[in-house]
């Protein structure tokens, strides 16, 4: 789908570990020193989804493939990098990439890993970082504006309102404030100006609580106060130890799953950031399931059934005919698609449908 989600913090939050953790695999150095990441590493996550075991019990398919999503692991930030400290410019540019951003808070005490501003202090690194974003944007943005008045200025169409909208956004940001909570930024003026300069402070964010043991059971005060922080934003906060989550990558689901409970947690952090992340990308899954594969196929919220098609072919989308289409719910149920036909839970839908998530579906199309 060429979504992502760019992990971001201070150096030595534990982002690269929860990169490894995310990606199961350890190619991403974790070292106690800051700037370890530097170049940002990339991968394909796939996104936890039981429903896809459940059809797998009665096709009894030769593979699962999971809907993926990508996660980029962004070298750490520091104060002043919007004017080039640290990795600077560079750094900002990986987060421009990126749609949303999961913002990796370190939120527990070890005197054994450095923390760059000396202390722990959860608001205050995300104060840093968020604070960078906005002077990153207002750099940008000012550029814009004189181009936008040179435009306005010969009349050009739709500068003059664009002109003036950039003014009331730079003056929000000069308060400290960041694009995403600009009073004008559901308009379609504000829509085309941040297509243009992808605003970092405008992406929508999920703060990761990284924890010690300790803090996975019950909230820490650093905890609370991220959460209470992120409530007034509304944000989201998932809790996660990335050093267990790392070490869950070689158990079975059954021992990784005794390993948390034994810790106190239901699930794992990681999973419902993936999740999460799927979700707030706007994008959902509907399933193929036959005897090669059970297969989840990524689609944005809202597509209709030929769009939806167009991912496992464009012939599908370009000849499309209809749809056949069964509820997870109704397959599950029934036991299979014979059985859910049998019952008239089967529906043929045509062009202008709207796929659930969740659906089962099977095109007809003809080119």
């Amino acid at each position: 789908m060429g979504l992502s989600v760019g992990i971001v913090g201070l150096p030595n939050v534990g982002k690269s570990t929860t990169f490894n953790a995310l990606t199961k695999a350890q190619n991403a150095q974790a070292q106690n020193y800051p700037f370890c990441t530097i170049e940002p590493n990339k991968a394909i996550v796939p996104v936890p989804d039981t429903r896809l075991d459940e059809l797998a019990k009665i096709v009894n398919p030769e593979r699962i493939m999971h809907s993926t999503i990508e996660f980029v692991d962004i070298a750490g930030l520091v104060k002043g990098a919007s004017k080039g400290e640290g990795l600077g410019n560079k750094f900002l540019s990986n987060i421009r990439e990126a749609e949303i951003v999961l913002h990796i808070v370190r939120c527990f005490e070890d005197g054994n890993i450095t923390h760059v501003e000396g202390s722990i202090d959860p608001i205050r690194d995300i104060e840093i970082i968020e604070t960078e974003l906005v002077l990153a944007d207002i750099e940008q943005l000012g550029r814009k504006i004189e181009r936008l008045n040179k435009e306005a200025k010969a009349n050009a169409k739709g500068a003059k309102e664009a002109f003036a909208l950039a003014n009331e956004l730079l003056e929000h940001l000069n308060l400290g404030k960041p694009a995403s909570n600009f009073a004008d930024k559901d308009s379609e003026v504000f829509a085309s100006l941040n297509k243009e300069l992808r605003l970092l402070s405008a992406k929508e964010v999920i703060y990761g609580a990284n924890v010690d043991e300790d803090g996975i059971a019950q909230d820490n005060e650093y905890v609370k106060a991220v959460k209470e922080y992120a409530n007034a934003r509304n944000a989201e906060v998932i809790k996660l130890c990335a050093k267990i989550e790392e070490e869950l990558i070689g158990l079975g689901d059954d021992e990784a799953h005794e390993m948390l409970q034994s810790l106190g947690a239901e699930e794992s952090g990681l999973d419902n950031i993936i999740r999460r992340s799927f979700a707030k990308l706007n994008l959902i899954s509907y399933f193929t399931a036959g005897v090669m594969e059970v297969r989840a196929w990524t689609i944005t919220k809202g597509w209709k059934a030929p769009k939806a098609a167009s991912v496992i072919h464009n012939d599908f989308e370009r000849g499309f005919i209809r749809a056949e289409v069964i509820s997870y719910d109704d397959f599950v149920a029934c036991g299979g698609e014979a059985r859910a036909k049998e019952a008239g839970k089967m529906r043929l839908e045509g062009k202008d449908y709207v796929v659930n998530d969740g659906d089962v579906m099977h095109f007809r199309f003809n080119v």
